[in-house]
């Protein structure tokens, strides 16, 4: 597979070659990157424009940025586009909407490359890698989701630090941390969130004031139910790291003192099923759903029990009701399609499947099991 890189010819243009199109003084004595069509191929001189120049020095900004001459490079592109930040973001942004992740991911890298100390630059790029993540583990592929989870954390770290403080930082960073089971970490940086906001400047602006309002409504649900216990997040990253059955204790210490926290019922239902107690896990997602713990990963995990009892009729209607609340959600089709096998019905099965590939065509688990329904 090639290189990125393999797709740059170094070229030698005279000093005015460019002037009346750029404005910008050419160095004759520094060659300039051009971005070939096709890395495989000679480049045809006739094909050289101003846009592969910027193409090529995009690549390097992306997987060059040590590149000796880069600064010149930069200040070349800045020269003529002054506004490259802006058309760069909006197009990954386009992209990530587009589920076009690879081309997303590149055009981060070359804003990065560009400026790499840029804030918003960097709180966009935690926004990306975690929502990659979830793209990977809706597609089960979860040691890929933990690497972008990574990836995410160490931007926002950067995010948070930035100065001034950016709110929305905070704010979104909370939101991921919420995520991880981390509800002390969200509680602070809501808590952040709402102190950076307050001025009269803030006051008529109604994104501003919906979003203090969801903070502020997270931090009372988390104070209520002891989300924040030492207790709680100790359980879930047990159960993360594939220590089921300390994150049991934890979570069975907890219920002691919080037997109406749904989201504690949750985690014990998660381990119990991670460890194949399907029979006590499905017990403990009921509880999740008895106390109002109505969400598509609840019904997901109470499905997958049923399921695996053979008690199908009620984990479809498990699976049903989550795709009641998340129409789009892939995972969901995906165990939808692997119920119909387990029942015997492989069309009803492949038509799931392909309704999947529909969303994400990268599923690697799908598109093996279609491979061998062939």
């Amino acid at each position: 597979m090639n290189h990125p890189l393999d797709s740059i010819l170094f070229i030698q243009l005279p000093e005015n070659a460019l002037y009346e199109d750029t404005g910008f003084h050419l160095d004759p004595s520094i060659m300039l990157p051009v971005q070939k069509p096709n890395a495989n191929e000679d480049f045809n001189p006739k094909a050289l424009s101003w846009d592969g120049i910027l193409a090529g020095i995009l690549t390097l900004l992306a997987y060059d940025a040590d590149n000796e001459h880069i600064a010149y490079y930069k200040s070349l592109l800045l020269h003529t586009r002054p506004n490259i930040k802006l058309e760069l973001t909006e197009a990954a942004i386009l992209k990530i909407k587009n589920e076009d992740y690879d081309i997303a991911e590149e055009i981060f890298l070359s804003l990065r490359g560009l400026d790499s100390e840029d804030p918003i630059t960097i709180l966009n790029s935690a926004l990306f890698y975690e929502q990659r993540a979830e793209s990977y583990r809706n597609s089960s592929l979860h040691d890929d989701a933990n690497a972008y989870e990574e990836k995410a954390h160490s931007y926002y770290k950067k995010a948070l630090h930035a100065e001034p403080p950016i709110a929305d930082a905070f704010f979104n960073a909370a939101f991921f941390y919420l995520k991880q089971k981390n509800a002390s970490q969200a509680k602070d940086y809501f808590e952040t969130y709402i102190a950076l906001c307050q001025g009269e400047e803030f006051e008529q602006d109604e994104t501003v004031q919906n979003k203090i309002e969801k903070a502020q409504e997270i931090i009372n649900d988390i104070n209520s139910k002891n989300l924040d216990d030492e207790l709680f997040k100790s359980a879930y990253d047990f159960i993360r790291l594939g220590q089921e059955e300390k994150g049991l204790e934890a979570i069975k210490q907890f219920l002691k003192k919080n037997p109406k926290v749904w989201n504690a019922w949750f985690l014990l239902g998660w381990a119990l099923r991670r460890l194949e107690r399907f029979s006590e896990a499905k017990e403990a997602f009921l509880q999740c759903i008895a106390l109002d713990g109505i969400n598509v990963d609840v019904y997901n995990e109470c499905a997958i029990c049923y399921m695996e009892e053979g008690s199908y009729a009620e984990s479809k209607n498990m699976l049903y009701k989550a795709l009641q609340l998340e129409g789009e959600n892939t995972k969901i089709m995906s165990n939808l399609g692997f119920l119909a096998l387990r029942e015997g019905n492989v069309e009803e099965a492949r038509s799931f499947f392909l309704s999947v590939l529909e969303f994400d065509p990268d599923d690697a688990l799908v598109l093996a099991t279609l491979e061998s329904l062939k």
